[in-house]
């Protein structure tokens, strides 16, 4: 069955655009106007994935990805934001509540249909049998896709759940911005590298006992970040 891609946008032009591309590349395509019919689209569809503007009438896109991820039944969906807003505060804000990846307009609607697959490959690609990484209190179930921090279950969203796998994987390696976001990500471009910090800090809002000090995600100065090795 295809995967089912939501589209929202007030521009019906890029309506059409979008879902005329994600279709020839083999998705079934979803569209939404306004903020309120796509947070009504995404409860009764369940789309694969939301290609989401944050200039929207009524709810915008923050509010829309603010709704998604406080919902535990929808909240690992991955958004793709798609917005002529291009200061890095708007990314980073958009990031922080909980976003996956941005493209600003004017965009290549080719790279849309690239970024929606490595977003999926992301959410849902094939893990060995029974992967299981672990260190301290943190427990990365790569099968199920499932974080436990000390027991507890912990939504992630697909670039966090890439980005922990990554470090876990590699513990105590001091990760440049750009090599943590090629290892995770399976790709890199251009302006990621600004807001990486803000993934990592919504991290750390959900895995560190204290975030202002944290216990498995070390900032290296100069670097980048690696996490600290825990024996359980």
């Amino acid at each position: 069955m295809a995967q089912r891609i939501l589209v929202v946008d007030d521009d019906r032009q890029i309506l059409r655009l979008v879902s005329t591309y994600l279709s020839q590349a083999g998705f079934t395509t979803l569209t939404a106007e306004t903020g309120d019919a796509a947070m009504h689209a995404i409860r009764r569809e369940k789309p694969d994935l939301v290609v989401l503007d944050l200039m929207l009438p009524g709810h915008d896109g923050w509010d829309v990805v603010r709704w998604l991820r406080a919902d535990p039944t929808l909240s690992a969906t991955p958004v793709l934001m798609l917005t002529a807003k291009v200061e890095d505060e708007d990314k980073i804000l958009g990031l922080e509540l909980g976003a996956d990846d941005y493209l600003t307009k004017p965009f290549n609607p080719r790279e849309v249909v690239a970024r929606v697959r490595a977003l999926l490959r992301r959410a849902g690609g094939p893990a060995p049998a029974a992967h299981i990484l672990q260190s301290g209190g943190l427990r990365l179930d790569v099968d199920g896709h499932v974080l436990q921090v000390d027991g507890a279950p912990v939504d992630l969203t697909p670039t966090e759940f890439a980005l922990l796998k990554a470090l876990i994987e590699n513990p105590n390696h001091a990760f440049t911005r750009g090599e943590l976001i090629e290892r995770a990500l399976g790709y890199s471009y251009e302006g990621f590298e600004r807001t990486l910090d803000s993934h990592i800090k919504n991290l750390r809002r959900k895995i560190e006992p204290d975030p202002s000090k944290p216990r498995y995600i070390e900032t290296v100065f100069g670097v980048g970040y690696r996490l600290a090795e825990e024996t359980t």
